[in-house]
């Protein structure tokens, strides 16, 4: 057994689900057949029965869904077809909740590409101990060399940036209090795209501290504090609402 992640919840008949904590700077899933090094094939190893499960992919069988090699946090794998086929329904019906913990850094030059954010100047104004709370909804379309990162699109945007993006809105709900120079935040997800909440604190000028991606203030060495800590969904055989955090 691998120290790189921790099983929180044990699937029997009556939760037929898993949910795990995944250390930083590991996969969620595989690349290929051959990878074995990433959460999802640890979990293979105890619990088989995830094979006989049919994903999105066909080598990610149960796993409902994924964070980034970078973050740390909650996993959830279904262990039946049943329970997957219900969990990945909750999730177009805004169902299944994701919250991530983040502390940002304020920055008055973000990085290229971003559009013109409207919560940016209340992010500015803010004073030390104050909370604020406000929504960044967008489009996405892939950024940069080999589509590394990505980029909040609007539809009242350029006819170009609107193209490159795909038609589907997501919404990030943003908590955040000013704690000195720091910045903690909570993000809410319903439906996630990659690298959504990330790119989101970005645009409100609020980039993760130690995040090498969207953080022009980057320093090498600088610890990542992102962290996805919070899953709530329905139990697929009872309906009854299940929420785990750490």
């Amino acid at each position: 057994m691998t120290d790189k992640i921790k099983i929180l919840h044990e699937p029997d008949k009556n939760e037929p689900f898993i949910i795990l904590y995944k250390q930083r700077h590991i996969a969620s899933a595989p690349l290929n057949d051959l990878d074995k090094d990433n959460a999802l094939s640890f979990c293979l190893d105890l619990y088989p029965e995830i094979k006989n499960v049919k994903g999105k992919k066909e080598i990610e069988y149960g796993l409902v869904h994924r964070i980034d090699n970078v973050t740390d946090g909650l996993l959830l794998i279904a262990c039946t077809q049943k329970a997957y086929d219900s969990f990945i329904e909750q999730q177009k019906e805004g169902l299944f909740i994701k919250k991530y913990r983040a502390i940002c850094s304020y920055t008055e030059q973000n990085k290229e590409g971003f559009p013109f954010c409207k919560n940016t100047e209340a992010v500015k104004k803010m004073r030390d101990g104050e909370k604020i709370s406000f929504v960044q909804t967008s489009l996405f379309r892939m950024y940069g060399p080999g589509r590394k990162e990505v980029r909040p699109a609007l539809k009242e945007g350029s006819r170009a940036e609107v193209k490159k993006a795909g038609s589907k809105e997501y919404s990030t709900y943003i908590d955040v209090t000013k704690k000195g120079s720091e910045y903690s935040a909570v993000c809410t997800i319903k439906e996630g795209f990659r690298h959504q909440v990330r790119s989101h604190l970005a645009w409100c000028s609020l980039p993760v501290k130690g995040d090498e991606i969207y953080n022009p203030d980057y320093k090498s060495g600088e610890e990542f504090l992102f962290t996805a800590f919070y899953l709530s969904f329905k139990n697929p055989v009872n309906e009854k609402v299940c929420v785990f955090e750490i």
